[in-house]
């Protein structure tokens, strides 16, 4: 019986946030039998390319329980009149270091590469002061608190003032440059395409997948769909562009 309420649980709490469904003054009977609840199961499973029952089986709870990010699924700019993105192309960067300092700057280094490469935007990395970006391990003073190891691994803010842009790391994880524990460019990476204006994607190859795979930064590659996404906020570079960049990165971020 406890077993079966921590699932009930776990499912209400994955859906409230993941798929902005309120379950709000339903009692437990209600939660598993309600038709919305099941609807909202549904497009869950769409998305993450499962059977399509309504009914919590065993591939949607294996989905549910998987190491992901802690943005929600559901497009959450849809009151904005266009889709938040930075109205400027140069962005700077600051990050308070988690792993030996040269390991974390190579991760973000080459997570934030991957995006300008695609796109003409160019980030720069100050050393104190305010900055476009700010990547955050530990308590970090916001209203979404991390959940301890596994489950939530990090989220990050659409682009804006103050916390926008913002990327936090969920310090009660492993962080590592290698295969053990969670792989920091590869989160980086994802995070970063929140921080840029980006929503998640269907598409499994995408880096904006919402679940966790450990890939290093050699296997690693936008999808047509994250190029498609960027572009289209940002538009695409030009070789001259990327030659711009790549000095102007590497002068700025590299000592």
């Amino acid at each position: 019986m406890l077993a079966l309420i921590q699932i009930i649980y776990r499912v209400s709490a994955f859906i409230m946030w993941f798929w902005m469904f309120i379950l709000r003054g339903r009692n437990q009977r209600e939660i598993r039998s309600a038709p919305a609840t099941e609807d909202k199961i549904r497009e869950m499973q769409n998305f993450f390319g499962l059977k399509e029952t309504g009914l919590l089986d065993s591939d949607t709870l294996k989905v549910m329980k998987k190491p992901r990010c802690g943005v929600p699924d559901v497009d959450n700019f849809s009151f904005y009149p266009t889709r938040p993105k930075w109205k400027k192309n140069t962005i700077t960067y600051i990050f308070t270091p988690d792993m030996k300092k040269e390991d974390v700057e190579k991760s973000f280094r080459l997570a934030l590469k991957m995006w300008s490469d695609a796109t003409p935007l160019k980030f720069i990395k100050v050393n104190q002061g305010p900055a476009d970006i700010v990547f955050t391990f530990a308590l970090h003073g916001d209203f979404f608190p991390f959940d301890g190891p596994g489950g939530v691994l990090a989220h990050a803010f659409q682009p804006g003032e103050g916390i926008g842009g913002d990327v936090h790391f969920d310090d009660d994880e492993t962080w590592t440059a290698a295969k053990q524990g969670y792989n920091l460019f590869a989160v980086a990476a994802h995070e970063l395409g929140h921080s840029l204006g980006l929503t998640h994607s269907q598409d499994p190859s995408s880096i904006m997948y919402p679940t966790y795979r450990h890939h290093s930064s050699t296997q690693y590659s936008l999808s047509a769909d994250d190029e498609q996404g960027i572009q289209t906020l940002y538009g695409e570079y030009s070789v001259q562009q990327l030659t711009q960049k790549d000095n102007t990165v590497h002068k700025q971020c590299v000592k």
